[in-house]
């Protein structure tokens, strides 16, 4: 399934979108937490968000881990964002 819902394997063509390849790499990064989902027999409000959360702290220890910053973006064609005035640097 992809974010629009869709089911994205039955109407993929032949060269997937840069789109679908990001939702494919980063299902892949996400794969013990899709493990832990489908365990799940009642959903609600708390669990999804506890859910959100563990996705994002995945991801945000992921981009602090990387070889190479910024590499995701690039392995998918995406710029890498510029950093936010006054963010602190590892000097700081």
């Amino acid at each position: 399934m992809s974010s629009d819902r869709g089911p994205t394997l039955s109407f993929m063509s032949k060269r997937p979108s840069r789109i679908d390849l990001l939702e494919l790499d980063i299902d892949l990064r996400l794969a013990d937490l899709w493990r832990e989902a489908a365990e799940i027999g009642e959903w609600n409000l708390e669990i999804a968000a506890a859910f959100m959360r563990a996705a994002y702290g995945k991801g945000y220890c992921d981009a602090l881990t990387e070889d190479a910053p910024g590499s995701l973006c690039l392995d998918h064609g995406y710029r890498i964002p510029g950093r936010r005035a006054g963010a602190p640097t590892e000097s700081q």
